[in-house]
């Protein structure tokens, strides 16, 4: 298949998902959405479709232009039924999409937050792959309204983590794709971030990223079986 990965800084990528789509033989575009609007893309020339996360927030459009295009791509997709599984702000801009509000959350959940499937996410194809309860890797500041005719599926003492939209979109608010290599470089840019020490949160990360980069494995496998 042919993989559209959406990135928001130029030195980042689509971490455990773009390495286990490639993996298992897709070929990977990686597309860095341009401030302009130029170099456009269109959803159907695409078999699947990962967003990811950025520094940004998804109602900042007065700051970051783009953040228009990208929605207006998102819509498209959407419309077209072309698989998509949006991460933490690729959840917030795909709820958005779909017409759903986003807005900062009571409470910011940066580091290792528990995340608890809910019974619908128990059922659905991909949310399934991970336990009932699982420590998820989070860095979110906003969150989202449940679009209508979807389905929540994941949550947290603090925001809601998931849903699915119709069969063919997903939103998670966790970052199932991160690697230890990002969380170390995230740790270093956004320190203020932290509830406590980036020492802290790599010494935290050692115990967890093994079994989170698997659960991230299997969730993205199990988006691109759907997909294809």
């Amino acid at each position: 298949m042919r993989v559209l990965s959406i990135v928001h800084h130029d030195l980042t990528d689509g971490g455990v998902f773009d390495h286990t789509a490639e993996r298992l033989g897709h070929t990977v575009e990686r597309w860095l959405p341009p401030a302009d609007g130029t170099e456009r893309r269109r959803p159907t020339d695409y078999d699947a479709i990962m967003v990811f996360g950025g520094a940004m927030h998804p109602d900042q459009d007065d700051e970051h232009p783009w953040l228009g295009y990208e929605l207006e791509f998102l819509q498209q997709t959407l419309d077209a039924r072309v698989p998509v599984l949006g991460v933490c702000l690729g959840a917030q801009l795909l709820a958005r999409a779909a017409g759903a509000s986003v807005g900062p959350a009571e409470m910011s959940e940066v580091g290792w937050v528990e995340v608890e499937l809910t019974a619908a996410g128990h059922a659905d194809p991909v949310l399934s792959t991970l336990p009932t309860r699982i420590d998820a890797f989070q860095w979110h500041h906003y969150t989202f309204g449940l679009p209508d005719a979807a389905t929540e599926l994941a949550t947290s003492a603090a925001a809601r983590q998931a849903f699915t939209l119709d069969g063919h979109a997903w939103g998670i608010q966790f970052h199932a794709e991160v690697t230890r290599e990002m969380i170390v470089s995230w740790a270093d840019a956004g320190a203020d971030d932290l509830p406590g020490t980036p020492a802290e949160l790599l010494a935290q990360t050692n115990d967890l990223i093994e079994t989170w980069n698997e659960a991230g494995r299997r969730l993205c496998s199990a988006f691109l079986e759907i997909a294809g």
